[in-house]
């Protein structure tokens, strides 16, 4: 059971209408190592994780959500005001026509999300290392998109979400450790 707090995580400022922008951050909202693929995956692969690190998994999925939603508000602040014009010269004349300002799960080229992009192995270790590797593809992802914008109030809010794929990977990396232990330790002869 959740509750919700209806507030966001960190807040989401922005300086400017940055359309071109938001279609970048959809890479964060609809793609492979995106917010909504990292919330399903670790919410799935706890089903079949060890109970020592079951919370873990638990735990950052439902973070992964919260994530979601910064970069919802992120992408709903740099396009509400912008005209059908700036929306088609950013590539979102399609998106637009598709969708006008309603969010959709899609990566930044236009591919919607797919249930391809979760893994789940059933081997604790060998998730727990998709985990990591996710993480780290998240991280560099957010450090791209801080790279691609001179609105600092942004990338205050892309920093955070950098840093918490940071500490995501660690907490990983130590799971796989607490695992790896645990597997020794049942040597039984």
């Amino acid at each position: 059971m959740w509750i919700y707090e209806k507030k966001l995580q960190y807040p989401v400022r922005v300086s400017k209408c940055d359309p071109m922008m938001a279609r970048l951050l959809l890479e964060q909202y609809g793609g492979a190592d995106g917010e909504l693929s990292a919330a399903l995956r670790y919410l799935n692969q706890r089903y079949t994780i060890p109970g020592k690190v079951i919370g873990l998994l638990n735990d950052i999925g439902t973070e992964e959500f919260a994530h979601l939603e910064m970069i919802a508000t992120m992408v709903y602040k740099l396009t509400k005001d912008a005209t059908p014009a700036q929306l088609k010269a950013a590539g979102l004349g399609d998106y637009y026509v598709s969708h006008d300002s309603a969010l959709y799960y899609q990566n930044a080229a236009g591919a919607p999300w797919t249930a391809t992009y979760i893994q789940a192995k059933g081997d604790p270790i060998a998730d727990l290392y998709e985990d990591i590797a996710a993480e780290e593809k998240a991280r560099a992802t957010y450090q791209w998109l801080i790279d691609l914008t001179d609105d600092v109030e942004l990338q205050d809010g892309l920093k955070f979400l950098r840093e918490r794929e940071v500490v995501h990977s660690q907490r990983f990396r130590e799971a796989v450790e607490i695992l790896k232990a645990d597997q020794e330790a049942q040597k039984i002869f």
